[in-house]
């Protein structure tokens, strides 16, 4: 019995012993466990803070250095801008033509390319939400009187730098010409919009926002320009009055036309135009156009070292943009082109009305036009009405 008692004593003090350790086993676990826990928490803490930090000392250090200069406000040793990322918005652009127009001939004219200069400066290039309330503030400011352009921009570095480049672009699309108000009549002066879309009034087209997509026919690339698709035959208009510099085949661009502006800075290209008909019959390669003049017509070339070849698939009117600052650096390759989707919706207000001329193939505007840009070679028609240049404040009516 004593023994039998015995080994029930054993037994139960090794079990008792057994579940103490398996208590302090658990207890040590769970000890583990929160200090684990605790350690993964701070150690997490430590990095969002780390990362709140390389954020915070990141927006001092780029706007301190403004390292987005490199990439927009690129300039050479003499001071001529390499690249313009042009991203106002089209928006932007029509308020901003809105404040030129209705203020012309007043006291306080606000100059468009001022005003988006000035929103550019303070946002570094980017057209945001708060793009037009903060031209709406300057340009109250400057209407009253409470300031001036020359005192606003005063601490932003890079105005300079974006009146430039956007002087470049937009030079000359604003200002005073004469046009007929109806076919055959006379010429009245008038301030305002005076380029054109490169499609003539009544005739459709599609497009979207297809700059910097990929092209591969010949080499692997970007395409630097606005494709604008549409009927074979539809009249291509002069966006701005200038010298034709370039006419006839270009493997790329099939049978193209490149219009110089009269003050230099813009370059414009029109590509795959029609097989056998590319061009209005006057057009000639160092004449002038004006803005809004029938230059070709639309069609599918190009993509073909042999010459009036349709290898297009897409019936459609490629345009582009190029800026001219230093002659010698575009003669090397190192061209600047543009986006041009604002700009294109931007110039749907102002569409050139054309005619057929009938047993031919020919289309010509409707109503005449005499840009003061113009070159002295061009003809000057004697009918004219010397009066004060009327405002043309067309509105932004496609969005």
């Amino acid at each position: 019995m004593q023994a039998e008692r015995g080994k029930r004593l054993i037994v139960f003090s090794l079990f008792s012993y057994n579940e103490k350790k398996n208590v302090r086993n658990q207890e040590t676990m769970q000890e583990l466990s929160d200090r684990r826990k605790k350690r993964c928490d701070r150690i997490k803490a430590a990095i969002m803070l780390e990362g709140v930090l390389l954020l915070v000392v990141g927006m001092i250090f780029f706007d301190h250095t403004g390292l987005w200069k490199k990439e927009t406000v690129e300039t050479t040793a003499e001071g001529a801008i390499k690249w313009v990322d042009f991203k106002v918005s089209y928006e932007a652009l029509c308020k901003a033509y809105e404040y030129d127009v209705e203020t012309y001939g007043t006291e306080v004219h606000l100059d468009w390319i001022e005003l988006l200069a000035y929103v550019a400066a303070k946002s570094g290039g980017e057209f945001g939400v708060n793009a037009v309330s903060d031209m709406k503030e300057i340009a109250e400011k400057l209407e009253k009187k409470e300031t001036t352009m020359e005192e606003a921009v005063k601490g932003l570095e890079y105005y300079p730098y974006y009146h430039e480049a956007y002087q470049a672009v937009l030079g000359g699309f604003v200002g005073e010409y004469e046009i007929q108000e109806k076919e055959g009549g006379k010429y009245v002066k008038k301030y305002g919009l005076k380029a054109f879309s490169p499609i003539a009034k009544g005739f459709p087209y599609s497009d979207y926002d297809d700059f910097g997509v990929s092209r591969s026919y010949g080499y692997r690339r970007q395409h630097l320009g606005h494709d604008m698709m549409g009927q074979v035959g539809t009249p291509i208009i002069a966006i701005e009055s200038g010298t034709v510099e370039a006419l006839g085949w270009n493997q790329y661009g099939g049978w193209r036309i490149g219009i110089r502006s009269f003050d230099g800075k813009r370059y414009y290209y029109y590509a795959h135009l029609r097989q056998n008909y590319p061009y209005c019959e006057e057009l000639k390669e160092g004449g002038t156009v004006t803005a809004g003049q029938v230059i070709g017509y639309m069609g599918h070339t190009g993509y073909s070292t042999k010459e009036n070849v349709n290898n297009i698939d897409q019936v459609h009117l490629h345009y582009g943009l190029e800026l001219i600052f230093d002659e010698k650096r575009r003669a090397e390759g190192n061209e600047i082109w543009v986006d041009c989707y604002n700009l294109t919706r931007f110039l749907y207000k102002n569409r050139s009305e054309v005619k057929k001329v009938e047993g031919t193939k020919e289309w010509k505007r409707t109503l005449d036009m005499k840009d003061t840009a113009a070159s002295d070679k061009e003809s000057r028609p004697e009918k004219q009405e010397k009066t004060k240049p009327k405002k043309n404040s067309k509105k932004c009516k496609r969005s």
